[in-house]
């Protein structure tokens, strides 16, 4: 009996100890909470991207590259066309006191050029256009980067392009057009600044 009393007492002892010393430790720091949920996207923006090409600094200045080549191309063409009519005149004025073989001499010179310059003005279109759709695909791209960065910065859950969406109405403070004008300004500025760095 009285070992049965010493166990029990020993192993009351032993509990009363076990709960003191819990209430005399130091209290346990929380669990850590558990990390907040990202705000989900909810906001929607218009851009046009057609006014960013005609507004940034890049599309200007692409629009301005195209434009010199263009003049470059047309005083060629022009250069060309005088002397066409040039030719011409004198086919209408002196052909009639012309050999037969002088006047057809002429004429086939007169054809031969003509073809010539409509061939060329034909090449010098397409040339020009391929490098306009180059140009503006090399600024798209980057306008579109831009635009993708803006929308994950700015939690935009959508950004549309007002042209293609087919926009009916956007409220002001949806447009992000000038918005992006300056980041992509800034970009561009930067990046030429470090392009002129490296030479």
């Amino acid at each position: 009996m009285n070992v049965r009393h010493h166990a029990l007492a020993a192993v009351a002892a032993t509990l009363i100890a076990s709960v003191a010393a819990e209430a005399q430790a130091p209290p346990r720091p929380a669990p850590a909470a558990a990390p907040a949920a990202t705000t989900p996207a909810t906001r929607v923006g218009v851009v046009d991207v057609q006014r960013v090409l005609a507004r940034s600094a890049a599309g200007v200045t692409a629009r301005e590259q195209l434009e010199r080549e263009r003049a470059v191309m047309q005083k060629e063409l022009d250069g060309k066309r005088q002397e066409l009519e040039k030719l011409r005149e004198e086919i209408e004025k002196k052909g009639p006191l012309m050999t037969a073989e002088t006047r057809r001499e002429k004429e086939e010179s007169y054809d031969r050029k003509r073809r010539d310059w409509a061939r060329q003005s034909d090449d010098f279109r397409k040339d020009l256009e391929k490098k306009e759709q180059q140009l503006l695909q090399r600024v798209l791209r980057e306008v579109y980067v831009v635009i993708d960065r803006l929308g994950k910065d700015g939690n935009y859950l959508l950004i549309l392009e007002r042209r293609e969406a087919g926009v009916a109405f956007a409220s002001a403070s949806a447009d992000v057009t000038n918005e992006i004008i300056r980041a992509y300004d800034q970009e561009s500025t930067s990046k030429d600044k470090g392009d002129k760095g490296k030479r």
